[in-house]
């Protein structure tokens, strides 16, 4: 890849991240978590009554699930920053009203959202419609057999071409849950899917992952807790183990926590430019992987503190390399790598290969734009080995469609002049306000 010079202007859609000076000084406030947004969406539109949603994030990860479950028949109102869902009625007969003619399946669009394309399908099954859901290209790529076979050995009816997008859901049959066992060692969003559906299956779910460990685990205690918010009675026998009762969810009135996977790129401007970051209202229980970040930022050397305001993170002088198993908090690699390349020393990330099937392969992806600018980047099946450096320099930081990829990009642009982020407004998929956050932050004072 072509190394570009400092005066070079950014082509349309790509972003000249700022330089962060000589510390950054600031508090950030970021929207509210999007794993959680989707989760009570999808158990607002099975509940047994409406649902109120309070600082919801308005992405289009978001907008898309809102629109999924609107094509399935739950009714969403917006106003401001509170949603309102009168949730499906699952009892009648599908209304032809959403599509032209009876005959006409219900389309849904996934875009690139891992939570919409493994979350949506089960529902799907249970309205009884004939739905077909497809996605992004990127997306036509990402593993959903065993989201298929799942429902396929409930008692749905799905097509589909080798265990990918698009999917055709069909009405003949409905998944009626029981006992499943499924090898879920590729991606959370397989168990969250089945278990955020499984108390409106007649039988509930008996489910068992029989495969490697769920990678993100934190995902599925983030599930588990929503379903126990929404009275759900689910328990986890033994490990990797999980039993759904089945019984409506009751209606939700719920304030989304801030994201904490978002909140954790501006922390790390901290340690990336030896300031200090202060991220408003981080809480001080939650299942958001996110949260694992405050370990990280002390590994690599900062001091850390969580109290009434947030979370206080300051920024060592020089970063110390670190050796970190991320396989609970992979969506967190690609700022962390950032961080590393900026170490002094070599650091290890270890468990991290299922994020070859996440918005791209992040491995292969982190391993190409870190080498451009300088970093060397050892890639392995599961791991990346990098070398920090203090002589970055300039060059075109691609970002495949991936939001996190901005966010890595950013942090390395702080202490490098001149790097610029292709096609940023990806980052939309989870933060559509990044870029104006970010440089609010650099602006507030240094």
């Amino acid at each position: 890849m072509t190394d570009i010079p400092t005066d070079t202007l950014p082509a349309a859609g790509d972003w000249k991240a700022p330089v962060g000076g000589s510390g950054i000084t600031a508090t950030v406030s970021v929207p509210g978590s999007k794993s959680l947004t989707n989760r009570y969406l999808v158990l607002a539109a099975l509940a047994e009554s409406a649902s109120v949603l309070r600082g919801w994030l308005r992405s289009r990860d978001t907008l898309l699930m809102i629109e999924a479950l609107r094509r399935l028949g739950a009714v969403i109102d917006e106003d401001g920053d509170v949603l309102h869902i009168e949730p499906i009625d699952l009892t009648v007969s599908p209304s032809p009203a959403r599509s032209e003619s009876p005959a006409d399946p219900v389309t849904i669009d996934c875009g690139l959202a891992g939570t919409v394309m493994r979350f949506i399908p089960p529902l799907a099954a249970l309205t009884g419609r004939e739905v077909v859901i497809d996605g992004d290209e990127q997306a036509r790529v990402r593993p959903m057999s065993v989201t298929v076979d799942s429902l396929v050995r409930l008692g749905a009816s799905i097509s589909s071409p080798n265990g990918l997008l698009p999917l055709s859901i069909h009405a003949s049959s409905q998944p009626r849950g029981g006992h499943l066992e499924i090898d879920a060692g590729a991606s959370s969003q397989f168990v969250s899917g089945l278990l955020l559906t499984a108390p409106v299956m007649p039988l509930g779910l008996d489910l068992v992952n029989t495969g490697a460990a769920v990678p993100s685990r934190t995902h599925v205690d983030m599930t588990i807790e929503v379903l126990r918010d929404a009275g759900v009675d689910i328990s986890e026998p033994e490990p990797e183990h999980w039993v759904v009762e089945p019984g409506l969810p009751r209606g939700l009135d719920v304030e989304v926590e801030p994201d904490l996977s978002n909140a954790a790129a501006f922390a790390a401007a901290a340690l990336a430019s030896g300031g200090s970051v202060t991220v408003a209202d981080w809480p001080v229980h939650t299942t958001q992987a996110g949260d694992e970040f405050r370990r990280i930022a002390e590994a690599f050397g900062a001091d850390v503190v969580l109290d009434r305001e947030g979370l206080h993170v300051r920024g060592p002088e020089t970063l110390e390399a670190v050796d970190l198993d991320l396989s609970a908090v992979g969506e967190l690699t690609p700022v962390v790598s950032a961080l590393a390349a900026l170490a002094n020393g070599t650091s290890h990330l270890r468990r991290i290969g299922h994020l070859r099937g996440h918005e791209t392969d992040r491995l292969a992806a982190l391993t190409r734009e870190l080498g451009a600018v300088g970093v060397e980047v050892v890639e392995h099946p599961d791991a990346l080995t990098i070398t920090g450096t203090t002589d970055l320099r300039a060059a075109l930081w691609h970002t495949y469609h991936d939001h996190r990829m901005v966010m890595a990009g950013a942090i390395l642009a702080l202490r490098t002049k001149g790097l610029v982020v292709e096609n940023a407004g990806t980052v939309a998929k989870t933060l559509p306000d990044f870029i104006q956050l970010w440089e609010a932050m650099l602006s507030s004072g240094t």
